[in-house]
């Protein structure tokens, strides 16, 4: 898998921001990965950040018709390619 324009994880997004999931970083153990694609953060999905609060708090997203809720010590290792505003 080609990265090499990959800068953000899912984690550096803000409320609003849309991406593409790019992929993991090796980090992220095994049995993360596998939840998170059963939740539907496949390769290629489009994810949105509804909320980004303060104080290091849980973000929101959307997945397809769905919203969770995910803190940094999973977000950060999931690498994204953030859509340009407005698309």
């Amino acid at each position: 898998m080609d990265l090499s324009d990959v800068n953000q994880t899912l984690w550096s997004l803000q409320a609003g921001d849309c991406c593409e999931i790019v992929g993991y970083d090796d980090a992220l153990a095994e049995k993360y990965r596998i939840r998170l694609m059963e939740f539907g953060f496949h390769v290629g999905e489009r994810v949105t950040c509804l909320h980004s609060l303060a104080f290091g708090a849980p973000k929101v997203y959307r997945v397809s018709n769905t919203v969770y809720s995910l803190d940094d010590e999973v977000a950060t290792h999931v690498l994204v390619r953030k859509e340009p505003a407005g698309e």
